[in-house]
């Protein structure tokens, strides 16, 4: 919950003078960056309909939430990181030992003074909610202290995030938007080349995964969380991004919500052939981890004798997958061993 206006104004206050005096001689945190390495070498670009600018790489980074905290952990910026939030998942595997290095500001959304306490010198979020109302902060609210901030592409591009829901597409998210983001980070702080060979790597897995399947008779359906009034996956977002590589069919692509909530008796009637379920490891909604999603299916009257439940066609998921991010890879390789293994690639 945020903290009442007069408080946080002054812990904002406190935060600001430190941040003014680490810089020395008054400068403000990105003059102090441009003084202190890289030869003053600064990076300029276009975001979500805002100029970024960073001037020099920066070197007391926060990310938000965990989709950008896992691309900065895989271009080897942990040492120039000193906080991230908001975590589904266990971090990606392989990533373990730096994640441990960063300290975790909050497991969900950190207070605007938790972040401002580590002396940030740049912000990165993976969703608009994050760095709006609502959110951790608004970008305008770091502007004020000079503290340049990121958001992912793919929350803005072809979305709008009115409303309240978690949004709308009005076109569908690609990986290059993905591979874009990769690309601007490793920009930012000047690791081009671990950019190239992190997307590369990327590409690679997914032409890899995709290889000879062609399953453009089969359905699926996204399952995310919540029992009760479950959010499925609409057209066009992460999961359409990994249905359209595999050549099936999202039930519900006839939504450009981003998750719209769909009661089970529409479900049943869509009766899909595969249905992918979201692992999660949070505690905010019910039938959080797949377990106990299947063990809805299973027993739900309305939702056991379909077509997925009775062959037990499961592909279980991490949240973060389910999200476009870097780890959407990582599904468009599980749900193809999937499909694989039912024998539907055919």
């Amino acid at each position: 919950m945020p903290l009442p206006h007069p408080v946080r104004r002054a812990a904002v206050l406190l935060v600001a003078t430190a941040l003014l005096a680490g810089c020395g001689g008054g400068a403000s945190p990105t003059e102090g960056s441009a003084k202190g390495g890289s030869a003053g070498r600064s990076v300029s670009l276009d975001n979500c309909g805002r100029k970024v600018r960073v001037d020099g790489p920066p070197k007391r980074a926060v990310s938000l939430n965990q989709g950008t905290t896992e691309i900065m952990l895989s271009l080897g910026l942990a040492d120039r990181m000193v906080g991230t939030a908001t975590w589904t998942d266990p971090v990606l595997k392989g990533l373990e030992k730096a994640d441990s290095t960063v300290e975790r500001l909050a497991d969900n959304g950190p207070s605007f003074e938790k972040v401002l306490a580590t002396e940030p010198d740049f912000v990165a979020a993976s969703f608009a909610s994050t760095l709006g109302k609502g959110g951790v902060a608004t970008r305008g609210q770091f502007d004020e202290l000079g503290v340049p901030t990121y958001l992912s592409p793919s929350d803005c591009t072809g979305k709008d995030n009115g409303g309240d829901g978690d949004g709308s597409r009005t076109k569908p998210v690609t990986m290059d938007v993905v591979y874009g983001e990769v690309r601007d980070l490793a920009r930012i702080f000047g690791v081009e080349e671990r950019g190239e060979r992190l997307v590369d790597g990327l590409k690679a897995r997914v032409k890899k995964a995709t290889a000879g399947i062609d399953a453009h008779d089969v359905t699926m359906l996204y399952w995310f969380a919540n029992s009760e009034s479950p959010y499925m996956a609409g057209c066009c977002g992460a999961p359409g991004a990994v249905t359209r590589a595999l050549g099936a069919k999202n039930v519900f692509d006839d939504t450009h919500e981003e998750w719209p909530q769909i009661n089970w008796e529409t479900v049943a009637d869509r009766n899909p052939d595969v249905l992918v379920i979201g692992d999660l490891t949070r505690k905010s909604e019910t039938a959080e981890t797949a377990a106990k999603k299947i063990e809805f299916l299973s027993e739900n009257p309305v939702t056991k004798n379909m077509d997925a439940v009775r062959h037990k066609r499961y592909v279980l998921l991490s949240g973060q997958s389910m999200n476009p991010t870097i780890r959407t890879v990582e599904a468009v390789e599980k749900v193809a061993a999937a499909l694989r293994s039912h024998g539907l690639d055919k």
